[in-house]
């Protein structure tokens, strides 16, 4: 294990391309790739190997100098298959792996996130109904929060660091997460199955995609009590918020659509056509671009918010999943 501190911070911001411009990476599952795709070309510029079995989410470092990427197995949740131990840690500027997080054993890590309130870097492991802790500088792991629950897949922090949500998809369960005190405060009852987790901008509610049924839970995160459902015109699978708050989309994979909800009526306002596939939705900094990952075409499509039309896609690797943008 090599610790982020001996390794190069030279060469700009760490960018691929050689100058301070951002990059929408995409983590590719059957390709074990690392897409490095420029933003404003809309094209694949790099695709790094990230080991030789899947990567399925990825996050970056506050400097956008390195992206990191779970190693979860070479299969899905809740399915036979081998079960990953480790996190491949890439040089964007490099375009290689150049560390590695081992957690001992296999635990199917998947989720990682970081926490600019703590400063660690917090990794969804499901075989160890966990959520590990890492040191992002020493890229040692430094503690764990048991969720209580199996197959905790997706985690959601709130902006304050002090708690966190994780859809735990076999049981279809959320669990409630003090994240200084690292412990489980509530396990809240979805469905028989759910998926991704988001939250809104405000803190005030969680969400999560029923699997069984073409809805979308409300968790009030002050009861910690599911208040409402939201109507799909199919299934979900991830959701995320606006930065402005006011809009929740939703991907429906097998629909091939993307519904928008209105945060305020609590109701799907319209849907867009995209790509097949349950992959992951991420919102531009800017505000005025949604990505959505679309896993069976290997696309990114690129959603205008002010037209809500798709005005590009982009290529990316095969089974396009999980998404981070580097500034």
């Amino acid at each position: 294990m090599v610790a982020l501190a001996g390794l190069s911070m030279g060469g700009g911001m760490g960018m691929a391309q050689g100058a301070n411009k951002p990059l929408l990476l995409v983590a590719n599952q059957a390709d074990h790739t690392l897409s490095l795709i420029d933003p404003v070309a809309g094209k694949q510029i790099a695709a790094v190997p990230v080991g030789g079995i899947t990567g399925h989410e990825v996050a970056v470092s506050p400097d956008g100098k390195f992206a990191f990427v779970p190693i979860y197995g070479d299969s899905g949740v809740g399915r036979a298959g081998t079960d990953g131990s480790s996190m491949a840690v890439i040089d964007l500027g490099a375009r290689k792996v150049v560390a590695s997080v081992d957690f001992g054993h296999g635990v199917r890590p998947h989720m990682p996130l970081y926490d600019p309130v703590s400063g660690m870097l917090y990794v969804t492991t499901e075989l160890d109904k966990a959520v590990a802790i890492i040191d992002p500088k020493t890229l040692k792991i430094v503690g764990k929060i048991p969720t209580g629950q199996d197959q905790s897949h997706m985690l959601v922090v709130s902006r304050d660091g002090k708690r966190g949500y994780t859809a735990n998809v076999g049981p279809g369960t959320v669990s409630v997460l003090d994240m200084a005190a690292r412990k489980t405060i509530a396990v809240i009852p979805i469905s028989g199955m759910t998926q991704r987790i988001s939250m809104s901008r405000d803190g005030s509610m969680v969400f999560t995609e029923d699997q069984t049924k073409p809805q979308v839970s409300v968790i009030d995160t002050a009861t910690n009590k599911v208040k409402t459902w939201i109507p799909l015109p199919a299934v979900g699978y991830g959701s995320t918020p606006t930065l402005d708050g006011r809009w929740l989309l939703v991907q429906m994979g097998a629909a091939k659509q993307v519904a928008v909800i209105d945060l305020g009526t609590m109701k799907v306002a319209r849907t867009i056509d995209v790509p097949a596939g349950s992959g992951e939705i991420l919102m531009r900094p800017d505000s005025k671009v949604a990505y959505v990952s679309c896993p069976i075409d290997g696309k990114v499509a690129e959603i205008d918010l002010a037209t809500w039309k798709v005005v590009r896609l982009i290529d990316a690797g095969n089974k396009a999943d999980g998404l981070a943008w580097v500034k």
